[in-house]
């Protein structure tokens, strides 16, 4: 059995024990008394914006996968009426769900198709979508609209994003954020038992997948690979404070980027240099980018003169990891698990 077809397996055993998880857990059931209702009106500070609500918000628009997979994973599908920029298929529990709920764009959508649903929240993954420069537009043009924002704790906690990249981190991000922002989102929809019993079922996973790997990949030299806007040109790695830091961490494994910088570009020659032992490409449906296909990395990494050299080509030790597993997500747990089952099976643990 060779190593990819070993490691898929493995993707797809995984796959279905985590939506077993998944399905049983989103039911939500929890004691009655395990969190307090929501006392109305509500006030939170929300990446420095206080935000309020006189009642549970009723048509929420979602502009980020994560901040819609989120959503249905407290069971507020009914309450979404719109969302929007897709990197890959919804969790497979929330496909029945998800194909009701309006597609406003697979990328950005613009500011009229957002308010046209007549939202009463707009929650944000990203802050350049709806941020000081934000693609779709700025929370002082939703908030003069009467339309509150939520944006994901993920993207502005001792984060700047000010810049013309992705942003750069004063500080590695921890699931702590998204915990932070299921809780948040949980009273706002007064739902906060779901709230709670989604945070301990991913801390239950997150524990589980540490104890199992923890400190026996020290050392092992990773790239994370995302994307590229030319196949040939620079690629866009994962610098040493994002989700794929955490990951590595978790792992006792490091980072060959030393940058703070969420995603810089980086050329390869520089990536020769640091010459990692394993490299971890996104995976994903979305095509904005040259290298947004998986296939198509596989296919620079071999035939390029400088990227076909790395030990990591050569041994062919190469990991599939969901793009959305890379960033701040409920699908970082599963980027863990995804990292440990490849270290694994290059009998690279101690």
């Amino acid at each position: 059995m060779t190593i990819a077809m070993s490691f898929s397996r493995w993707r797809r055993a995984a796959s279905l024990c985590a939506v077993g998880a998944l399905a049983a857990l989103f039911g939500l059931s929890g004691p009655a008394d395990s969190a307090e209702a929501t006392r109305y009106p509500l006030t939170l500070q929300n990446c420095g914006v206080p935000i309020r609500f006189d009642q549970a918000p009723k048509r929420a628009v979602s502009i980020g996968q994560s901040s819609t997979e989120i959503l249905l994973s407290l069971g507020l599908a009914d309450r979404i009426v719109g969302a929007a920029v897709w990197v890959g298929p919804v969790l497979k529990p929330f496909e029945a769900a998800n194909s009701k709920i309006k597609r406003l764009a697979d990328n950005d959508p613009s500011f009229e198709a957002v308010v046209g649903q007549a939202p009463d929240l707009v929650t944000a993954q990203f802050e350049w979508h709806v941020g000081a420069n934000g693609s779709v537009g700025k929370r002082e043009q939703f908030a003069g609209l009467g339309v509150p924002t939520y944006l994901s704790p993920s993207d502005c906690v001792e984060k700047d994003n000010s810049g013309s990249g992705d942003g750069v981190r004063a500080r590695m991000f921890t699931m702590d954020l998204v915990y932070q922002e299921i809780r948040e989102l949980a009273q706002i929809f007064d739902v906060n038992d779901r709230g709670e019993a989604l945070v301990a079922q991913l801390r239950q996973r997150e524990a589980a997948a540490v104890a199992a790997v923890a400190g026996k990949a020290k050392d092992v030299p990773v790239l994370f690979w995302f994307s590229s806007k030319d196949v040939k040109g620079d690629a866009f790695v994962a610098g040493r404070n994002g989700a794929p830091a955490y990951i590595l961490s978790t792992l006792g494994a490091r980072n060959v980027i030393a940058t703070n910088e969420e995603w810089p570009l980086i050329g390869w020659e520089g990536i020769a240099a640091a010459n990692p032992a394993v490299i971890v490409i996104a995976t994903m449906d979305r095509r904005r980018y040259a290298a947004d296909d998986p296939a198509v990395k596989r296919a620079f990494l071999t035939s390029d003169p400088v990227a076909s050299k790395l030990e990591a080509v050569r041994q062919n030790r190469i990991v599939l990891m969901d793009a959305q597993s890379m960033n701040p997500t409920i699908r970082t747990i599963d980027g863990i698990e995804a990292l440990a089952a490849g270290i694994a099976s290059f009998g690279m643990t101690r």
